[in-house]
């Protein structure tokens, strides 16, 4: 295989595995097996943008004072300093030498942009943010071939209050300059701002909160193509036959559904069905104040034959922004004669609801396929459960029965996202999912908001239950509670006694 294909071993030497992926580092290996089933491009980075940077968050202020600090020390040094939000969205970024921030841009690595390993592979603040932990990144150990000439170190960012990941700092040079002090710099920088940001934090922004619509994301969907078809229950194959049958007909679709629920994965699914080498690309919807940077950037895209742009939750759009994006849909609409097959259209719509969508978008749908939620399949949980963790940290990842039956008795509220997040912090912890690795959330049905010490007696009470031979009565010991507190108390949240299915399931 070529270069695209195989990172290098820290000696140079590519030793092949059974797979066909090299076996050096376990989390290089583990990062490029996602990009590849992200479907990166290996060769050329696609941007991501975004066209909005909050510079009003704690994250940015905090991190820009301390990359200001530590620009003193790297003065005439070809490194460039740079704030992350927790998504991989270069917030901040600086230095002092040309030469870099010219190659910066040509890779699309400045502010605007998102950097997340979802979008451009195998990277070093990629790496920080997905795994928590810190990353150096050397040349050839970039997934995309574009970004091999330089080294990155990248230190995520806790929220020093709820210990959330709030972004990361990366440190960017040569791939030939030495590196040896470069994750050393990065880590101090990463605690700094932490720091900075705890004693700055009352009444401020942890993280940013401005509406961005990204452009050019390649899009693989939420889950893996080729794994669908064969795993998912016939309501969701369903679903899938009737917009790849749409697809076909030349009609526009507009792919409707609960947040979470797999629109942009149907959609992008039927159309590989339809043509299995399209290139996919997704946008989101932009502020208000950035639509001609927005659609300028990826409008042009409609005009080819091997791409599709998936327009998703169109239903957030103002009316202004719908009534200028659907002047430019109108114009890339391609028409049907009698004598020739359907084209494919060059877009495909996503909202919540059909009936949400500006009438201005309605009017250029042609067909309706309603992605269904998760809650209505529950066969499907544990096939994307199983599919999740294995994305996630590229090997098989074993759930015990207790945890499958937990899987399996939640509502998902928040859908295939929600599983997706569960999922993927569990398998964060361990290769065996038990009981004790998921979070309280998975043992409550109430909808009803909770305030934040509501919650943490919540989590409490789940984590006393879900330990290991853990009664009622030593549960009610080890809270300080009587029995029939307990049980008041699990009824208030919506609890299910671990171990125990509501569905009857086995």
């Amino acid at each position: 295989m070529d270069n695209a294909q195989n990172p290098p071993h820290l000696d140079g030497v590519r030793p092949r595995d059974a797979a066909g992926i090299t076996a050096f580092a376990p989390r290089l290996r583990a990062s490029w097996q996602r990009s590849r089933r992200y479907g990166v491009a290996p060769d050329h980075v696609r941007p991501v943008f975004t066209g909005s940077v909050d510079r009003e968050s704690l994250l940015y202020e905090c991190g820009r004072e301390v990359l200001q600090g530590l620009r003193s020390t790297l003065a005439n040094e070809p490194v460039s300093m740079m704030i992350t939000g927790s998504d991989g969205l270069v917030l901040c970024r600086m230095s002092d030498d040309a030469s870099v921030d010219r190659a910066l841009d040509r890779v699309h690595l400045a502010p605007g942009f998102s950097f997340a390993e979802r979008n451009v592979g195998t990277n070093g603040l990629g790496l920080a943010l997905a795994d928590r932990a810190p990353s150096l990144v050397r040349a050839d150990e970039h997934y995309c071939s574009d970004l091999r000439g330089f080294t990155c170190a990248a230190v995520p960012v806790l929220d020093p209050v709820t210990s959330d990941l709030a972004g990361s700092v990366n440190l960017t040079t040569w791939s030939d300059a030495s590196s040896s002090l470069l994750l050393a710099l990065a880590q101090a920088a990463a605690g700094n701002t932490a720091a900075l940001m705890l004693a700055r934090g009352h009444g401020g922004r942890m993280s940013p909160s401005v509406p961005r619509g990204e452009v050019f994301r390649v899009q693989a969907g939420s889950l893996a193509d080729q794994d669908l078809p064969e795993l998912l229950s016939q309501r969701w194959t369903q679903a899938l036959d009737r917009a790849h049958t749409a697809m076909l007909h030349g009609d526009v679709l507009a792919v409707v559904g609960e947040p979470g629920a797999g629109k942009t994965a149907l959609a992008c699914l039927a159309r590989r069905a339809a043509r299995p080498r399209v290139r996919l690309l997704g946008a989101r919807p932009p502020s208000d104040t950035d639509v001609e940077p927005w659609l300028s950037l990826w409008s042009p895209e409609l005009a080819k034959d091997d791409t599709c742009v998936v327009l998703e939750t169109m239903d957030a759009l103002t009316t202004r922004v719908a009534t200028r994006l659907a002047e430019v849909l109108s114009a890339a609409r391609r028409s049907v004669t009698p004598w020739t097959p359907p084209p494919l259209q060059p877009f495909v719509i996503t909202a919540e609801r059909y009936d949400a969508l500006p009438e201005v978008l309605r009017a250029q749908v042609d067909a309706v396929v309603e992605a269904p939620a998760l809650r209505l399949r529950p066969d499907d949980i544990l096939p994307l459960a199983d599919l999740f963790a294995r994305r996630h940290r590229g090997r098989p990842i074993t759930f015990t029965p207790a945890a499958a039956r937990a899987l399996c008795d939640h509502s998902w509220p928040d859908n295939a996202r929600q599983l997706e997040r569960v999922v993927r912090e569990a398998a964060s912890r361990t290769d065996t999912i038990d009981v004790h690795h998921l979070p309280a959330e998975v043992f409550t049905d109430t909808t009803r908001h909770l305030t934040r010490i509501e919650q943490l007696e919540r989590d409490e009470i789940v984590r006393c239950l879900t330990e290991s031979a853990t009664t009622m009565t030593r549960a009610a010991e080890r809270l300080g509670m009587s029995r029939a507190t307990i049980y008041r108390k699990i009824a208030h949240y919506g609890i299910r006694t671990p171990g125990r299915s509501s569905r009857g399931r086995e």
